[in-house]
């Protein structure tokens, strides 16, 4: 069964600071939805207010879908909603092997059969078992990224949070890492909550995007209409030109 997400009226604070004012979204179940912004725009602060990594000093984080639905901040909520990270290089522990970081949850969450998850988690991200016993500094950034796919997936969430989950890869990886995403999605009927900021890559993976600045909405569309280019907002124009990359000018005859 695929779960959506409702947020309504977040805001996030860091003392004085207000980083998301007053926020609300709706990730439909099934949906693939992107945050797009420069940085500091709130996009990642947004996933950690979800999955409780940052408080919320008011707004609620709600499931979307069919019959009783665990609450925000629940164990039940954090096994249906899981987070896949920036930097492979950072978010995997160097001392433990595959097969213990990929054990933990199932430790955690106190979920039986570790042997037959772990190699079917390995086998969904297109890691074979040769892998299961090796170190971070053993692997390179694809297939670490890859192990932490494996790890958000371990649990069989609904859900899972992505944030800029190739924009650490080589460019040669990253189209890799992004088909299996899709791929997965598909199989498994999740839905994503996607930060980036790379435009080609929202319009890619994403049903809309919601454009953000200085912890506000600028504007939210279809990726069919960014595109286009059928978009409103100044503030996404000048991100669709960032995005497009420098032009060297005509020099002078």
């Amino acid at each position: 069964m695929s779960l959506g997400l409702n947020i309504s009226g977040l805001q996030v604070r860091f003392g004085d600071f207000t980083a998301i004012h007053d926020l609300s979204l709706r990730l439909a179940p099934g949906e693939s939805l992107g945050l797009v912004g420069e940085s500091g725009s709130g996009k990642s602060t947004i996933l950690r207010a979800v999955c409780g990594l940052v408080k919320r000093a008011s707004g609620r984080v709600d499931l979307l879908g069919e019959g009783a639905l665990p609450a925000a901040g629940s164990r039940d909520f954090r096994r249906c909603v899981q987070m896949v990270f920036q930097d492979p290089y950072g978010s995997l522990h160097p001392r433990q092997t595959v097969d213990r970081m990929l054990a933990e949850p199932l430790a955690i969450h106190g979920l039986g059969d570790a042997e037959t998850r772990i190699e079917a988690a390995l086998d969904a991200v297109g890691l074979g078992q040769g892998f299961r016993f090796r170190y971070p500094h053993q692997l390179s950034g694809g297939q670490r990224q890859r192990v932490a796919i494996a790890r958000a997936l371990i649990l069989e969430p609904r859900i899972l949070l992505l944030d800029e989950p190739t924009s650490a890869l080589d460019a040669s990886v990253q189209a890799e890492v992004l088909n299996l995403l899709e791929s997965l999605r598909r199989e498994r009927g999740l839905s994503f909550l996607m930060v980036s900021h790379d435009l080609a890559v929202v319009t890619h993976m994403c049903e809309r995007l919601m454009v953000m600045q200085a912890g506000r909405e600028v504007e939210t569309l279809s990726a069919s209409d960014l595109a286009a280019k059928r978009v409103k907002a100044d503030y996404t124009r000048q991100l669709m030109r960032a995005s497009a990359g420098f032009v060297r000018p005509m020099s002078a005859a």
